[in-house]
């Protein structure tokens, strides 16, 4: 009887305003749910557990694989939201210092980190795919990246690029460049290398998965050609470039930020240098100062910036024959 007497005491026209914004809030929140929920469930359906699995299988049919010692302590973590899982993988072979993957998987988002050092004895590229996919976007990169400069060192580009031209340009127009790319980072990647942005679909990522396959591929066979280096000094040289590499990504890698928020500062930190990037601590003594002085505070600490040059790439700065046209833009 109350609630009635209050009913009726209610002025109409706000009674009736209350009710609509009522049953459209309510359908405004349904709604939004909805979409929440589908895209929940189109980055749920994403897996990169097939790549993991075709670099691993691929590996053994062309040399002996081995677990790394590694793998005893970097094999599975759930973050701190309880529901993130994370898996890692990690091997060696006898030209393989460390082949490892990385795969982050939740309801908003899959993440896949797979690498291939080779051992400093061979100057073979470092395979590299990073691939991120959320509700919105996809980002990718998927390359070989150098060991030694390939905008101003011919020789090493034509040893191993010349002939994979081809098959750089074929990825290139299915899987286009993403925008713009620093110029810091761009030393550290090659003229075929894959650098995109997209909206899920069931064609972008069969093209990736695809790419992924016929990019390692390659790779494979250029470790199968490597003859192993027995000057001192081009082990040494090979053994610092590799290092370079390796304090470049662990200290300017853009995926610190995800790990920090699932695991933790400490813990991140330690995936970092001692799992992703083994052998920042190990294959040489420089610190990241020493390869890039341009970073340093006045203070002495290294900058918190991705790029202290500024200047940045909106287009694949490489053309078709792998000339590096950079420097016109």
């Amino acid at each position: 009887m109350l609630s009635f007497c209050l009913t009726l005491k209610s002025p109409p026209l706000l009674l009736t305003s209350s009710l609509t914004s009522f049953n459209t809030n309510s359908s405004i929140s349904s709604s939004t749910n909805w979409r929440e929920r589908r895209k929940k469930l189109r980055v749920s359906a994403v897996s990169y557990q097939k790549f993991i699995d075709f670099a691993v299988n691929e590996t053994k049919r062309h040399t002996l694989l081995l677990p790394s010692p590694l793998q005893e302590k970097y094999n599975a973590l759930i973050a701190m939201d309880g529901k993130t899982k994370i898996e890692m993988l990690a091997f060696q072979a006898p030209k393989v210092r460390l082949l490892r993957s990385m795969n982050i998987q939740s309801e908003g988002m899959q993440v896949l980190d797979l690498a291939v050092f080779p051992k400093a004895e061979f100057d073979v590229p470092i395979f590299c795919a990073n691939f991120f996919t959320a509700a919105s976007t996809n980002i990718v990169v998927l390359d070989l990246n150098p060991l030694h400069d390939v905008i101003c060192c011919r020789d090493y580009k034509d040893k191993y690029y010349k002939s994979l031209m081809p098959l750089g340009l074929k990825y290139s127009k299915l899987l286009p460049w993403g925008g713009k790319l620093t110029s810091e980072s761009i030393k550290f990647f090659s003229p075929i290398v894959i650098w995109t942005k997209f909206t899920s679909s069931q064609d972008k990522h069969d093209a990736l998965y695809s790419a992924f396959v016929d990019y390692y591929k390659a790779w494979l066979e250029l470790m199968d050609q490597a003859v192993e280096e027995t000057e001192t000094s081009q082990v040494m040289c090979n053994c610092e470039a590799q290092h370079r590499y390796l304090m470049w990504r662990a200290e300017k890698d853009p995926g610190h930020g995800v790990l920090k928020k699932l695991i933790g500062e400490t813990a991140a930190k330690d995936l970092l240098r001692s799992f992703l990037f083994n052998g920042v601590d190990e294959l040489g003594s420089k610190k990241f100062l020493d390869y890039f002085p341009e970073y340093c505070c006045e203070d002495g600490t290294v900058s918190e910036k991705r790029s202290i040059i500024g200047k940045s790439f909106e287009n694949r700065p490489w053309d078709s024959r792998g000339e590096f046209v950079g420097n016109n833009f």
